[in-house]
This record gives C-alpha cells, sequence and structure tokens, in this order.
C-alpha cells in the first residue's frame, strides 16, 4: 500500500484504534479532556512557564499540574528530558494503559519491530531556550552534555523505545501541525498493508519558551487578547485576532481489527481513509487541503454525503479559519452545508504537532458518546460563513463517520477519515 499523497490505495487489514493517551491544557487523562471539550471549557491562561514581562502576547495553553517524575523513573533523570518528550512518553503510557495490551508478550510472540511513529513541530524549545542562555550568560563550558540527545527532533520516538524494553523500530515525523496526524497515518499504512499488527503513533509539542511565543507573536500567530485568555482562543468567530499557542501529547494505539478482535479488545474507532498533500500553489493557500478530503473521502470508499461530523483544524486565525470553510465548500459541495463543524481549538489551543492526535481522540469519543463538543468561544460566527458550526453547547447526533481536518504552515494538508467499527 502506497499513499502518494492520496492516502490508502489497497483495502487490506482493516486499522482501528484501540488505546489513547492525552495531556492537553483543557486536561490530562480522557475524561477530564472530553469533559472540558463538551462543557466548552478552556484551558488557556497566563503563561506561568517563564517571565512574560515585556511580552506583546502573554497567554498560551499549558499543561496543568504536569510531573515528569510522575511518570518517568527518576534514574533515567527525566528533567534532563525535554519537556515535549516527557508528555510523549506520558501519552503514552495512557493509551497503552487505556488498550490493555500486554507489549512484551505481544513483541515475543511475533518477534517484529513495534512501529513506534512521532510527529514533532517544533525540537526542544525549552532545551535549546536554556543552552542558549546559559551560552550567554556563562559561555561554552556550561552546556550540559545531555543537551545534544535532548534536543535532538527524534529524541521523544527514541525515548519512547527504549523505555517499552520491546522490540522496536522508531520514526520521527516533522511536517509543522500536521506532524501529528501525519504520524498516525503512516501507523496506519504499516498496519493496513500487513507490516505490523501493532503500532504507536502520535505527536506531542512543548512551544512555551520566550523566543518560540516571542516568534509566534512576531508572526501574527499568537493572540493578543491577554486581559481574557480564556475567551482568547475563537475560532469561526468574526472577532477572532490570532490562535493561541499551547502544548499537550495526543498517543494512540493502533491495530489491525483481527488482531484487536482476537485479544478481546474493544475499539474506538476504525480509520478508513486518509490523503496528504502539499497545497499546489503558494498563492493559492488550502488548495491542497481541497484535495486530501477528496482523497480521504475515496479511500475511505465514502461520499460527502456519509460524513456526519468534520473535525476542522480552525485554529482561531482569521485567515486559515476562512481557507479551511472554503475548502470544506469546495470539496464537499452542497452537502457542505448539512454537516456539523466544529473545532476544539476554542479549548485546546494549537499545540501544534499535537493538534492533530487531539482531533482525532475528541472525534473518536464523539463517536463513542454520540456528542459533537461545540467550538468555544465561537460567538458570532462570519456573516459569510454559511455553514453549520455548532457553538454554544454540545450537540447529541447519531454519528457514524468523521472527517478530520489539519493545515500547518508552509502549505501542508491532512485529512483522516474515522468511522464507527462495523465488526463484520
Amino acid at each position: 500500500m502506497g499513499m502518494n499523497g492520496r492516502g490508502f490505495r489497497r483495502a487490506r487489514n482493516r486499522v482501528v484504534v484501540t488505546g489513547m493517551g492525552v495531556l492537553a491544557p483543557n486536561g490530562t487523562g480522557l475524561k477530564a479532556f472530553w469533559n472540558s471539550l463538551v462543557a466548552g471549557e478552556s484551558g488557556i491562561g497566563p503563561i506561568t512557564l517563564f517571565d512574560t514581562t515585556g511580552f506583546k502576547s502573554r497567554i498560551a495553553g499549558e499543561v496543568k499540574n504536569f510531573d515528569p517524575c510522575d511518570h518517568i523513573d527518576a534514574k533515567e533523570k527525566p528533567r534532563r528530558l525535554s519537556r515535549g518528550t516527557q508528555l510523549a512518553f506520558a501519552a503514552t503510557q495512557y493509551a497503552l494503559q487505556d488498550s490493555g495490551i500486554d507489549l512484551a508478550r505481544l513483541c515475543d510472540a511475533s518477534g517484529d519491530p513495534l512501529p513506534i511513529i512521532f510527529g514533532v513541530g517544533t525540537s526542544a524549545m525549552d532545551v535549546l531556550q536554556t543552552g542558549f542562555d546559559s551560552l550567554r550568560d556563562r559561555g561554552p563550558s556550561a552546556i550540559k552534555p545531555f543537551a545534544v540527545g535532548s534536543c535532538a527532533p527524534q529524541a521523544a520516538a527514541s525515548f519512547v523505545g527504549r523505555m517499552l524494553q520491546v522490540t522496536s523500530r522508531t520514526s520521527t515525523i516533522s511536517s509543522t501541525c500536521v506532524s501529528g496526524l501525519d504520524a498516525i497515518t503512516a501507523a496506519a499504512a504499516a498496519i493496513r498493508c500487513g507490516e505490523s499488527d501493532v503500532a504507536i503513533a502520535g505527536g506531542a509539542d512543548a512551544p512555551v519558551t520566550p523566543l518560540a511565543i516571542a516568534s509566534f507573536t512576531t508572526a501574527g500567530l499568537s493572540s493578543l487578547r491577554n486581559r481574557e485568555p480564556t475567551r482568547a482562543s475563537r475560532p469561526f468567530d468574526r472577532d477572532r485576532d490570532s490562535g493561541v499557542i499551547s502544548e499537550g501529547a495526543g498517543v494512540v494505539l493502533l491495530e489491525s481489527l483481527d488482531h484487536a478482535l482476537a485479544r478481546g479488545a474493544e475499539p474506538y474507532c476504525e480509520v478508513t481513509g486518509c490523503a496528504v498533500q502539499m497545497d499546489d500553489n503558494p498563492n493559492s493557500p488550502g488548495s491542497g487541503l481541497e484535495n486530501t478530503m477528496l482523497g480521504a473521502l475515496a479511500n475511505s470508499g465514502c461520499t460527502p454525503a456519509e460524513i456526519d461530523y468534520i473535525c476542522a483544524y480552525a485554529p482561531g486565525h482569521p485567515i486559515f479559519d476562512d481557507v479551511e470553510l472554503a475548502m470544506i465548500r469546495r470539496a464537499l459541495g452542497a452537502r457542505a452545508a448539512m454537516v456539523p463543524i466544529s473545532s476544539i481549538k476554542g479549548v485546546t489551543g494549537n499545540p501544534l504537532a499535537a493538534a492533530g492526535p487531539l482531533q482525532l481522540i475528541a472525534s473518536a469519543l464523539a463517536l463513542q458518546k454520540n456528542i459533537i463538543p461545540p467550538t468555544a468561544n465561537c460567538e458570532n460566527v462570519d456573516n459569510n460563513c454559511e455553514l453549520d458550526i455548532v457553538r454554544g453547547k454540545a450537540r447529541h447526533v447519531k454519528l457514524n463517520r468523521v472527517l478530520i481536518n489539519v493545515r500547518g504552515l508552509g502549505g501542508g494538508n491532512s485529512t483522516l477519515v474515522i468511522e464507527r467499527v462495523a465488526k463484520c
């Protein structure tokens, strides 16, 4: 099975999600994460990870009450790891616990390396920031030797692979905000083609550092609504000024359906279609998203009429939100006006590479519970929207199939289609 920008080419093994782990600004663990989504309770607040004096944007989405020592043995010196690696490993632990799988027994029985694929959008910004500050203030000899490994892009996947103590093969994808969903797509591909029965995939980012926040602010990608942080991230709202940068990690355990059923697992959903593509033309932003939606629909063997909900990327940026809505209209045609759409970014902020995995986890829970979470802080939809934006309160509706969109800086686009599992 090749992807060639279009996703799954041949139907082979069916791929299901059997475990999910999440650390997000709005909650750690599936229950807290979901409850805040449904209630529209934002996890955005004043930045506490560094002194924001002099910063134009002083708000972000931080994972609350996170202590790496709760998840990583002291002998591994967890505080030497980047925060992104810490979050990635903790989310992996939650996903494995949720799945109930015995990885050691699985790997001993199969003899095949376990695919572990992570997406990252920024590379250990906290480690780089500390290193730069030390170099500036105390000179070259102040740089710690562990910084080399800690700030490497592949650090999260490598650490997870080592800590799980099973034969594995690790990969890292860095394609900006689409990285996490791209990692899940790659892991699903390995299962679908028969390369593996099980895979771990997801995304993590921890960009709440002075350099990163200053850079995002200068680029117009961080809201200046400092006095009301919980209302700052406003997807689709006509008064939005920009998105809100956040941190987090989302990890899923993927299995072939046959393998999951054989061990008595209850899948959350089936991954039936995907597509990945860059924009065709830099002067036509979002053009690739139309194609990824069409490609994912084709790969899943469904039509626009069979999509019950769209979990939009919509980070709360005036241009990015409008581009996505325009591409939804083009891809779904007349059906676009009838499909409920919402964005979870009003609650989570934009956690970069973790965005896609968090959207997948939210969508899987929505399928399970037949509830669409609302778009928090969307009080006045743009007059030219004309689409069904779920806002105000959660919507109870029967869901069978969800389309998930993610876009990234530089023109990357990814779309995933998930469905309720039909065990036949």
